[in-house]
């Protein structure tokens, strides 16, 4: 296997992952807010910086969900993700201490 398909299958692993970073960094803003209203967590905002991080301990800091079924607040895969989202915003790091500092933190409240 050639290292240009070895890079692209671990950033594609990293992507399925590190969807707190997903949610923060490459969507609009209002669907991460959203998602983290929707689970009622209890953070009254998330920076820019390592936000992907930050969504994801907003998501452990939430009541336990009650919905069967669904995957929410499952505690490994959250854990995992921290892991993931951690190496993709420091990838990103750049770009959101710029965001930071233009449009502040994500407001949740």
């Amino acid at each position: 296997m050639n290292t240009a398909l070895k890079i692209l299958l671990a950033a594609s692993a990293l992507s399925l992952f590190g969807c707190g970073t997903v949610n923060t960094v490459m969507r609009e803003d209002h669907v991460a807010v959203q998602a983290l209203k929707k689970q009622k967590t209890y953070c009254q905002s998330i920076t820019r910086v390592y936000s992907g991080v930050a969504y994801d301990l907003c998501q452990l800091h939430a009541p336990p969900s009650t919905t069967t079924g669904v995957w929410v607040n499952f505690v490994p895969l959250i854990v995992i993700d921290v892991v993931a989202s951690g190496v993709l915003d420091t990838l990103v790091l750049p770009y959101t201490v710029y965001r930071q500092s233009t449009d502040g933190s994500l407001e949740l409240r």
